[in-house]
């Protein structure tokens, strides 16, 4: 990846519908080698989707949590298959797993308290390797979509 790839990939995550045609004029690049850089860094892997930023309420969520999931054992096996099984979850939106005092961090997104509590009861307390688990509820949140660059000095 070269300065003009890292600007390419600048432009997108701050517009990612922005016009071929355009992003090549900001770039100064003929449209033609725009399109080919884009496609490249797609094909790569580099970008790794585009998606549009949907109001939940639209969807008729109304609350918004995180899980902490702790797990009785930490074999390769157990982690692996407890966090493919929980991303197969309507609810969950972000999964994580980390290290400290918790194993896994979910994000959820539910109806109201009592969606909450049924989902944390019918699909993780009920787990026979689940063996803590506290729930945090979101009241607002925002984040960023361009990631910091640390590749050019």
């Amino acid at each position: 990846m070269d300065r003009i790839d890292f600007e390419i990939i600048n432009h997108l995550q701050n517009n990612a519908r922005i016009s071929n045609k355009s992003l090549a004029a900001k770039i100064g690049l003929a449209p033609s080698t725009c399109f080919e850089r884009v496609k490249q860094l797609n094909d790569s892997g580099v970008i790794q989707g585009t998606h549009a930023d949907v109001l939940p309420a639209v969807f008729g969520i109304g609350l918004e949590a995180m899980y902490f999931v702790g797990l009785n054992k930490h074999s390769r096996d157990v982690v692996e298959n407890f966090q493919k099984d929980i991303e197969q979850i309507a609810e969950v939106r972000t999964v994580y797993l980390v290290s400290g005092q918790h194993d896994f961090l979910v994000h959820v997104a539910v109806k109201d308290t009592d969606h909450l509590r049924n989902l944390a009861l019918d699909s993780f307390t009920i787990r026979a390797e689940v063996t803590r688990f506290e729930t945090v509820i979101i009241f607002d949140h925002s984040r960023k979509f361009t990631l910091p660059n640390y590749q050019i000095k």
